[in-house]
């Protein structure tokens, strides 16, 4: 039996969920792309197209991706290394607690996996009490 959890992710849902999370605000980026943030540290963010995101076949700039900061390097590691993931990086990324999504590929994720996503780099960035209070709250339901 399948639910509204194990469709297809959509951009919309990014919206959706990092909103959902508590204490957010959201900001407009340089190009007026939004900035979620938390305590006013960015935790997911749509990125304007950049010179180290690059189609590989044509050479030509993505102009959809989409930022996560995630909690660790093992985390991004992890996120990155499997073959069959639409996460990636860039070197303009090394040593940056983040990982990236063409919004092209995001319906390679479940809404489930992309609300661990949100969550998981909302919680990257959150301070620890309202960390703490959210995962009780959370844990709880």
């Amino acid at each position: 039996m399948t639910g509204p959890d194990d469709r297809p992710a959509r951009v919309d849902d990014v919206h959706e969920l990092a909103l959902a999370m508590p204490y957010v605000t959201v900001v407009d980026g340089s190009t007026g792309n939004p900035v979620y943030q938390v305590g006013g540290k960015s935790f997911i963010f749509f990125r304007n197209p950049r010179p180290d995101a690059v189609d590989p076949d044509t050479g030509e700039r993505y102009p959809d991706v989409i930022v996560f900061w995630v909690e660790s390097e093992a985390d991004k590691q992890a996120l990155i290394q499997d073959p069959v993931s639409p996460f990636f990086t860039t070197s303009h990324f090394d040593g940056h607690r983040s990982v990236l999504i063409r919004a092209g590929r995001i319906g390679e994720l479940t809404r489930q996996e992309l609300a661990e996503v949100v969550a998981d780099a909302w919680l990257s960035r959150a301070s620890a009490r309202r960390a703490a209070a959210w995962l009780a709250e959370f844990r709880a339901q």
